[in-house]
Formats: C-alpha cells, structure tokens, sequence
C-alpha cells in the first residue's frame, strides 16, 4: 500500500473573482444606438460617472483608466472624426463596453503545477500551479495562483486577487511556409485560396492577409465568390489562433489566459504546463491544451519564460487531433517527445522535430486493470527520476469512474514501458464522489523534489487539493514490465 499525504490545502472556486474585459453587443445597429446615448449625456456628468466607476471596481486607478482607455479603442472606428473627445470622455465610452466576468463561478480544476522561474529563498521551492476554470456560459479558461513548498513539505498557497486583468493582444509575424503547411494538416488548404498566398511575402501581418484577401476577393469575378470568401475566412481564422498575450500586472493570480481567437470561442481546456529545458540549457515553460469553437477541439501550446509574456501557437499534423497531450521536458535523443491520444481509450507516444508539428505517433499503453477499462490518458508530463520516465496516468473505470495511477518508461527509449501500478495511486474517496463530474480524479502534472512527488488534482472538478507521495514507494509497487 502506497502512503498518500493528503495535505488540508483546498482550492475552491469562487464567484467574486472577475475578469474584466470588452463588452461586444449583439449587432452593429445596438453598437451604434449605445453611441448616440453616451454622446447623448452631458459632459458636465461624464466626470463625475467615470470617478465613480474607478472608486467601485476594486482594482488601482491607473489600471482601471488604462482598461477603459483600450476598449475605447475597439469603437474609435465607429467613432466620426469630426467628434473631439478628451481623456475623461474616451474612458466614458470604453467603459459602456466593458464588462466583468465571474470566470471561476461554476468551476475550478484540473491543475498543473512548475517550479516558479524565480527561486531565489533558501530551503524553500516556489512553485506557479495553473487551474481550469469554468464561468457563465460553460467557457473554460486558464487561470494561475503560486504557493511555496519548505524543507520538510509543507505548502503554502498564495492568495488570489479578487481581479483579474485583461491582457494586450499581438498578432504574430507569419511564416508563410508555415502558414500553409498548417492550413494543409487542416485541410483549409485549397485551389480556390491558393492564389492568396502568392500576394503574400514569406513573412507577413494580419494586416498584410486582409488586404491580400480583399485583393483577391474583389478581384474575382466567377460564380465561385461566396466559396472563394468562406475558404479565406478559414485561413484568417487560423492566422488569428497564433498569437502573443502580455500581461503588465505583477501579481500571477491577477492573470488569466481566456479565449482570445476564433479556435478559442468556447473555452481552453486542461492545460498541462512543463519546465522544458532546451539543448543549451535554456529554460521554456510549455503548456500543452484544448482550444474549443463549439464543433470542434484543436490542441495548441502556450510558450512563456516568466508568465507574463505567452506565445500562443496551433498544433498540427496527424498525431495533433486529440486531447491530453503533454510534452517531455527534454529532447529525448535529439527528438521533442509528447504524449498524448489517438483513439479516445489508449495513450500513445509522439516524436518530431518541430515542436508545433506532430505526425511520428505509436500506441504506449493500453486499458488493462479494472479501473481503466474505459480509458486511460496520461495525467500531465513526464517526470524524468533516476530510474526514466514518471508518468501519471489516468484511468476510467465503472461509472465513468477517474482514477490516478502511474507508469515507468524507459529513460533512453521512452517507447518502453518498463512498470506498471496494477492498482491505482489515487481514487475519489466515499466523501469525494460528488460534485460537477461526479468520481473523478484528475490532475493535469505534479512535480518531483528529492524523490517526493508533489501532485495537485481535483475532486470531481469541485475542489483541487494536494498530495505529496514517496517516489520510492510508487517505484516498489509498480508491477515490472519486460
């Protein structure tokens, strides 16, 4: 029997935590009657409501002023020329639309948990851990909290700030060949809108593809214009799911990652992060997750070194269709490695050489046990110990019941599995059995400190708690493979 410390931390989710973030009416014509209302309103009051507004939100003044100053940007264009405006009257109208967003009010799970990119106390490990929240309307987002870890295990867990901030949105700087090789594995590629990126350069902006779009569009005189413009639409769509997020608050837990593009509309999914250390040593943190439109799921990756700066990418290829994927930490054999699912019941094993493009894959692991007969999965990245790769798994069972277990491979051929526990690591307790998902388990990565693992997981996607485990005794109790 393996001794699992339950630690008494509970993360619960909570409904005064809010984003803030733009409004957007439903239509043009409730834009333009909410315009005529505002300038409609005495300048002499104007004043004295955005005073008001900066003393009700709880968050600096200066933050508040600098978000309603960007959302007046979304409307300048919609805004005559001819109108003056002065400071105070353009935070007016970013604030009509501005909205707060309870984006943890349902639901709060699924964590994932790295070393903080600063270490810089004695005998203590900081630590970033991301947690899946869920708002109004069902829409998953990112969202971070840091806590610390002493000599003798103990956590501590940071308090989260009661705002959450929006962050700066930019575009990236395309690769065209990339472009198309992605829009390939897509199957947006196509005769009607190659000749699209032959008014391209081999590098270019957003704005660089509407006007070579508009270009074509025009252009085009045949019977095939309502085809030619949907099969552009898509291309846009995936220029606009690679893009860079910025964040100018200091606090972690004043930041949230929430959909930001059209792959993205109905939420982010089970972000797995991962320390990645590079061939020179260069430390990247990676977070594997599953963007959702509403139709369909599309895996992508986050890309920071301080949390505060995130490269947004899309993930392509065959072995890119599903969810659960989580990257090594290192090259393996010169080789980037992910695990990840192909057929929705067993785990499978990726290399290739461009960490955004994904067609190497073989099946790893099978259901086997009685309490993954359903499926299993891989829960989080793999730790590298002395012995290979620890990997913990999930697994479902009766009931659509989730369990944790863990598995061993090979540390200079991860294709081998070398251990195997028979039994699960971790199951929903009597007590723990009810809530959002009722008996599930899940955890999306821990991490190991001297031969301790540190792992995080939610209970039915309720509350997340954590458990720290003795690496020597899941090793011992793994059922030898080979």
């Amino acid at each position: 029997m393996i001794n699992i410390n339950k630690l008494p931390i509970r993360i619960l989710p909570s409904s005064s935590r809010t984003l803030v973030r733009p409004f957007v009416p439903g239509s043009e014509s409730q834009v333009e009657h909410i315009l005529f209302r505002i300038f409609s309103t005495p300048k002499s009051d104007r004043e004295r409501i955005v005073e008001n507004l900066h003393k009700r939100l709880e968050m600096p003044h200066d933050m508040s002023k600098r978000i309603f100053l960007r959302h007046f940007e979304n409307m300048k264009p919609r805004i005559p020329d001819d109108i003056e405006l002065n400071e105070i009257d353009k935070q007016f109208i970013g604030a009509y639309f501005t909205q707060q967003y309870a984006l943890e009010s349902t639901a709060l799970f699924n964590p994932s948990i790295v070393p903080h990119p600063v270490q810089d106390k004695e005998g203590i490990t900081r630590f970033i851990f991301s947690l899946r929240a869920i708002g109004e309307g069902h829409i998953s987002s990112i969202t971070f909290m840091e806590g610390e870890i002493d000599k003798d295990f103990n956590i501590t867990v940071k308090d989260n700030s009661p705002v959450i901030y929006e962050p700066e949105r930019k575009d990236h700087i395309y690769n065209k060949e990339t472009v198309i090789k992605k829009a390939i594995d897509l199957e947006l590629f196509s005769k009607i809108n190659e000749p699209l990126f032959g008014l391209l350069d081999d590098k270019f902006t957003f704005d660089d593809l509407n006007n070579a779009a508009s270009r074509l569009i025009n252009s085009n005189i045949d019977n095939n214009r309502e085809e030619l413009i949907n099969s552009i639409d898509n291309i846009k769509k995936l220029a606009l799911s690679n893009f860079t997020l910025r964040f100018d608050t200091d606090d972690i837990s004043e930041r949230a990652i929430y959909p930001a593009s059209p792959s993205q509309s109905n939420g982010l999914e089970d972000a797995r992060f991962v320390r990645f250390t590079d061939d020179d040593g260069e430390i990247t943190y990676y977070a594997t997750f599953t963007a959702y439109d509403g139709k369909k799921i599309m895996p992508e990756m986050l890309e920071t070194v301080d949390f505060k700066e995130f490269r947004v990418s899309t993930l392509s290829g065959s072995g890119a269709k599903n969810k659960g994927m989580a990257l090594f930490p290192r090259k393996v054999n010169g080789k980037y490695m992910m695990l990840g699912r192909q057929d929705n019941e067993s785990l499978y094993i990726m290399q290739s050489d461009d960490i955004h493009f994904w067609y190497d894959y073989k099946p790893l692991l099978q259901p086997r046990f009685d309490w993954e007969l359903t499926q299993i999965g891989n829960g989080g990245s793999p730790i590298e110990i002395d012995e290979g790769w620890l990997v913990i798994t999930h697994g479902v069972g009766p009931v659509r019941t989730y369990s944790l277990g863990a598995v061993l491979l090979d540390k200079k051929n991860p294709y081998k599995v070398i251990g195997r526990l028979e039994n699960p690591l971790l199951s929903p307790a009597k007590n723990e059995s009810s809530g959002y998902v009722p008996n599930v388990i899940y955890t999306c990565g821990g991490m190991v400190i001297d031969r301790t693992l540190i792992l995080p997981y939610a209970i039915s996607d309720v509350v997340t708690k954590f458990a720290t485990i003795s690496v020597d005794e899941i090793i011992n109790s793994m059922k030898k493979i080979g």
